[in-house]
């Protein structure tokens, strides 16, 4: 029994210097996983419909969650699914959710291009172009903003193209 507590304490011991040592160290590693979590507020959205603005008759709302699998130091995956909230005067409801697969492309001075894929479960489907800024960095996270530009078609629906404006925590 005395040795079972003597090999449990030494293994937390070495996993404890082994933290410490690592925390020290500056160099990344590839692949690196990374995720984030942040809300995205559409801004205007353009078709042959006509040119609808966020907050007009209606309030619209993503919460981006997502995983960048990076393989560089330049270029990744990264994978998000966004839930949708729309809410009007009289009521409030999930109105769509976004499969966002994507390649990551670090411009430098804390820009990364991010071109992903869209598949709506309203059944549209397209491209999001999204340019990302890290504008803090901390040691175990970061805070950034992004603008999408959504460009969508399908579900018999006119095509149409939008700006978006997105900020959120990368842990």
């Amino acid at each position: 029994m005395q040795t079972q507590v003597k090999n449990i304490l030494t293994c937390l011991v070495l996993v404890i210097i082994n933290a410490s040592i690592s925390s020290g160290q500056t160099t990344q590693t590839y692949p690196r996983l990374a995720g984030y979590i942040g809300i995205v507020h559409p801004i205007v959205t353009f078709s042959s419909d006509g040119t609808h603005t966020n907050f007009k008759d209606s309030y619209t709302v993503g919460m981006p969650i997502g995983i960048n699998i990076w393989k560089s130091a330049k270029i990744g995956f990264s994978s998000e699914i966004v839930p949708i909230i729309k809410a009007t005067n009289s009521s409030s409801k999930v109105s769509n959710v976004l499969f966002h697969p994507g390649i990551l492309v670090a411009l430098g001075n804390g820009f990364t291009f991010a071109g992903r894929a869209a598949f709506e479960t309203s059944g549209r489907y397209g491209l999001t172009p999204v340019i990302n800024k890290t504008v803090k960095k901390n040691k175990g996270s970061s805070y950034f903003v992004a603008v999408p530009l959504p460009a969508r078609f399908g579900n018999s629906q006119p095509w149409s193209f939008g700006i978006g404006f997105q900020f959120g925590i990368a842990f």
